[in-house]
């Protein structure tokens, strides 16, 4: 079982947390200037890194909180938590 440190309740198990992408993407200012190719590369094309990696999620099953988390995709070890709009910490061996 991994826990997942929500900031709003604490560590939950992951069962209770929904994976939402890539933290820290800019959205598109206008959606429907985009091309069906770059709607398509904005949806779908994100970085794959074995390391260290920003994602979002959210505590689907309890407080319904978005936030952000630096997790290893190697070994799901959970570096770092903070909540949207937070900066992005900068953790030693590397940074997301």
């Amino acid at each position: 079982m991994i826990l997942i440190p929500c900031p709003e309740c604490g560590p939950r198990d992951e069962v209770e947390f929904h994976y939402g992408g890539q933290a820290h993407v800019a959205h598109p200012e206008d959606p429907y200037a985009l091309t069906d190719e770059e709607w398509g590369r904005f949806l779908f094309y994100r970085e794959n890194p074995k390391g260290l990696f920003a994602e979002r999620w959210v505590h689907a099953s309890g407080c319904r909180t978005w936030f952000n988390v630096v997790r290893d995709t190697a070994t799901y070890r959970i570096a770092a938590v903070y909540r949207l709009g937070d900066p992005r910490p900068v953790l030693t061996g590397g940074t997301p």
